[in-house]
C-alpha cells in the first residue's frame, strides 16, 4: 500500500526547482563495452546492467535485445509511466497499455544500399486506455502524456548531438 501519491511526493520537488532552477538538470549516462563476441556488448546505465547484441537481421545471436529494441523499450517505458502519472493526476480509474514498434532495413546499416537510410524509418505508438474517460479528458491525457514523455520529445524534436573519439 502507497503511503502518499505521486503529487505529495513530487510537490517539494517542483518546489525546489522552481526555486533553484539548476537542481532540475541532471545528466544521465549509459557506458558501453565490449564482451568476447564481438556481437554483443554490456550496457551499464549505472543502476543496471543490461546485455545487447546485434540483431540476428545483422548476425546476432537472436537471444537478447539489439539496440532497437531497448530504444523502442525507452520509449515504450517512458510513455507508459507518462500516462499512469498523467492519469493519477487527472485522478482517473483507468488501465493503461502501451505498445511502441517500428520499421527499418537492416540493408542500411549493413551498407548493402546507400539509398537506403540507416535506421528506423517509422515509430508508431499505441496508447490503450481502459476506463471511463471523455473526449476531452482523453485528449488532453494524449496532449499532457506526448509533452512530458522525455524518450518522445527527444525523438520528435531531436536534440543536437556530438561525438568524441578518443584513440589511445
Amino acid at each position: 500500500m502507497v503511503d502518499s501519491t505521486l503529487q505529495e511526493e513530487q510537490a517539494p520537488l517542483k518546489e525546489e526547482y522552481t526555486e533553484n532552477p539548476d537542481a532540475a538538470r541532471i545528466t544521465l549516462s549509459a557506458t558501453g563495452s565490449e564482451q568476447a563476441d564481438v556481437r554483443s556488448c554490456d550496457v551499464d546505465i549505472g543502476r543496471a546492467v543490461y546485455e545487447a547484441e546485434l540483431h540476428e537481421g545483422a548476425a546476432g545471436p537472436g537471444t537478447g535485445a539489439c539496440s532497437g529494441d531497448l530504444l523502442l523499450g525507452a520509449l515504450a517505458a517512458c510513455s507508459q509511466l507518462t500516462a499512469q502519472a498523467v492519469a493519477d493526476a487527472f485522478g482517473l480509474d483507468v488501465s493503461i497499455e502501451t505498445e511502441v514498434s517500428g520499421e527499418l532495413d537492416l540493408r542500411g546499416t549493413l551498407g548493402i544500399d546507400e539509398e537506403v537510410p540507416v535506421g528506423f524509418e517509422e515509430i508508431r505508438m499505441e496508447v490503450t486506455v481502459e476506463g471511463d474517460v471523455d473526449a476531452e479528458t482523453a485528449a488532453s491525457l494524449q496532449r499532457a502524456t506526448e509533452k512530458y514523455c522525455v524518450v518522445y520529445q527527444t525523438l520528435a524534436n531531436a536534440p543536437a548531438m556530438g561525438t568524441d573519439w578518443t584513440f589511445e
